[in-house]
């Protein structure tokens, strides 16, 4: 006589016969003819970031820009003013091919239950845009020590200026380091980096031994203070860029939502003044870019008017603040993504994919990088 099984033990290990001790008995569900996905963080970096662009030559590409370079003069009877001529900057850009072989056997086609090539294809594919998106973060926030997939380099708080620049340990450049001011002189060819612009002064576009890659204020992993993005804003206004985004990791974030903490520093009143050497925030939203996030108890989407993004691409030492109507990176495609037949005839079997590309930061004064 067979003995009876009370209740379901399910592949979880609950039921009524777990209650009984039973571990070895379950309904087990089959999962033989579907597969679970895993999670995928995007981040749309090309859209973000570059500003894409097509060429027909392989090597080095150089871009061509136009700098401000005339000014008129007072003319005095008789004379004639003295002749002028156009100034350009010229940044090269490294371009490379990368690749990705697929692994697909005929006997994995012909015995697998799936279809081994579609799910070859479409990691494949997001491998691509992993690397492309690991590539661009890399370079715009300068954060990895000498990588040797990608030739990045890493940039600590307040790299000097000649060591971006230097193409033949940084193909990639950056924004403005320290010492801006004395390369700025126009007796350097790194001069070339910056852009006069309205009446100012070099020191008061770029004030002396500063950098786009200022150290927070604050200290410790994910750290983050009002003061370094507002300062940010002003560094980036000085040489005519309007700051729009706020690239923050995870860990940023947390840190910007515990400065809920306002309470303690910030009491809420129809207009901003000192009181008792204290800081006083008006009550209405619309008064002060932090009104709402006091209303509200949290973030909206923009600070200071920027739009906050974050995501677990952005690296956690590290705070972007960009200007992204004008892109600060350039990407040169020489061939976009092909697959190659090492055996034709054979389909993807024995194939891999391959591209070219390059990309560089061109518009150094479009960002500013808070490192912590």
């Amino acid at each position: 006589m067979v003995d009876a099984t009370p209740g379901l033990l399910t592949s979880l290990n609950t039921g009524s016969y777990a209650t009984t001790g039973g571990t070895g008995e379950r309904v087990l569900i089959d999962y033989k003819d579907a597969i679970l996905d895993y999670k995928v963080t995007d981040l749309p970096v090309m859209q973000f970031f570059a500003d894409p662009m097509t060429t027909d030559t392989g090597g080095n590409i150089d871009i061509t820009f136009a700098k401000p370079s005339m000014a008129m003069e007072e003319i005095d009877e008789g004379s004639t003013p003295q002749y002028q001529h156009t100034k350009l900057r010229s940044e090269r850009i490294s371009v490379k091919e990368w690749g990705i072989a697929i692994g697909v056997t005929r006997r994995m086609i012909e015995d697998s239950r799936f279809n081994e090539v579609e799910m070859a294809l479409n990691e494949a594919r997001r491998a691509v845009d992993r690397h492309l998106t690991t590539h661009i973060v890399k370079v715009i926030f300068g954060a990895d020590s000498a990588n040797s997939t990608y030739g990045t380099m890493a940039l600590p708080a307040n790299p000097m200026e000649n060591n971006i620049t230097n193409f033949g340990t940084n193909v990639y450049s950056g924004f403005f380091g320290s010492g801006m001011a004395t390369f700025a002189t126009g007796t350097s060819n790194l001069a070339g980096r910056l852009d006069q612009y309205a009446d100012q002064t070099v020191l008061q576009m770029i004030p002396a031994d500063t950098s786009s890659y200022p150290a927070c204020t604050s200290t410790g992993e994910g750290s983050i203070a009002l003061t370094d993005i507002s300062a940010a804003i002003s560094r980036m206004a000085r040489t005519g860029y309007e700051a729009t985004h706020l690239f923050l990791s995870p860990k940023h974030f947390e840190n910007l939502l515990k400065l809920a903490d306002f309470a303690s520093v910030f009491t809420t009143s129809s207009s901003v003044a000192i009181v008792s050497g204290g800081n006083v925030m008006p009550t209405a939203a619309g008064d002060n870019p932090l009104g709402s996030m006091l209303a509200t108890g949290g973030i909206k989407g923009s600070l200071y008017g920027l739009t906050v993004v974050v995501n677990a691409w952005v690296p956690v030492d590290r705070m972007g603040i960009f200007d992204l109507s004008t892109k600060p990176m350039a990407y040169v495609e020489r061939r976009a993504l092909t697959v190659e037949e090492a055996n034709p005839g054979f389909g993807i079997v024995g194939s891999y994919m391959s591209m070219r590309y390059g990309l560089k930061i061109v518009r150094p004064e479009a960002g500013v990088i808070v490192v912590s």
